[in-house]
């Protein structure tokens, strides 16, 4: 069995399988758990040692709500575009205003980075959800870059976009969030938010499981800010 079938499987002999793999294909198995949404193993092989991936492992750490440990990993690293958009996400996180997101929209521009740019806009946007409007003007740039540059939206920032749009009122909402839903992969935060905004609480619950996505991915839907790493039993009711 391929290492992508047995993450996406959940199989419980995944660590023999990556064992067995030559090591330029497990220089890249971090990533592709993350990708599958297994972050505990990605965080795990992302850590090793003949081929760190401190990027890798941060967004790793960070689908799991250890946003303390991903900020002390990001520390060191260069001040890139991905690097600041991760460190925002941690800041956010932890309960702070991320004003780090900042600084990674000029990095993304400056880069032309387009994945980074659409992660922070998305970003941007979470925060200011509790202004829906604004949201939607903040995240408009997203959809404007998906436009450029001919690729699909992303799926993580057509979610947000949905919540914005639901909180605004009428039936758009629901059409986006059924668009989201179809890029979106599973276990993702993506997916998980896409449910939400569909109001499809028991299904997001289960993919978040599944993926290991701490609470904190949905405490933006409450209208504020994340609490600090709070460990919530159940999503949000205003999805």
């Amino acid at each position: 069995m391929s290492l992508a079938a047995a993450l996406d499987a959940g199989r419980a002999d995944v660590h023999a399988i990556y064992a067995a793999l030559p090591k330029s294909e497990q220089a890249t198995a971090a990533s592709l758990a993350l990708a599958y949404g297994r972050p505990t193993l990605a965080a795990e092989w992302a850590g090793d040692p003949r081929h760190p991936q401190p990027q890798t492992a941060a967004a790793a750490l960070l689908r799991l709500g250890q946003a303390s440990a991903a900020q002390v990993m990001l520390d060191d690293l260069p001040d890139t575009a991905r690097t600041a958009v991760l460190r925002a996400r941690a800041r956010w996180q932890l309960g702070h205003r991320a004003d780090q997101v900042e600084v990674a929209l000029i990095l993304a521009r400056r880069e032309g980075d387009t994945p980074a740019l659409t992660a922070a806009v998305t970003l941007a946007g979470e925060q200011a959800l509790g202004a829906p409007y604004a949201a939607l003007r903040i995240l408009a740039e997203g959809l404007k870059v998906a436009e450029q540059t001919g690729q699909p939206a992303d799926a993580h920032l057509l979610a947000m976009v949905a919540h914005a749009q639901v909180r605004v009122g009428g039936t758009r909402g629901h059409r986006t969030a059924e668009r989201a839903l179809e890029r979106s992969v599973a276990r993702s935060p993506a997916r998980v938010l896409s449910l939400l905004a569909l109001n499809r609480d028991a299904d997001a619950l289960r993919e978040a499981r599944d993926g290991e996505l701490h609470p904190v991915w949905w405490e933006a839907l409450r209208g504020g800010r994340p609490a600090r790493i709070a460990h919530v039993s159940s999503p949000p009711d205003d999805g």
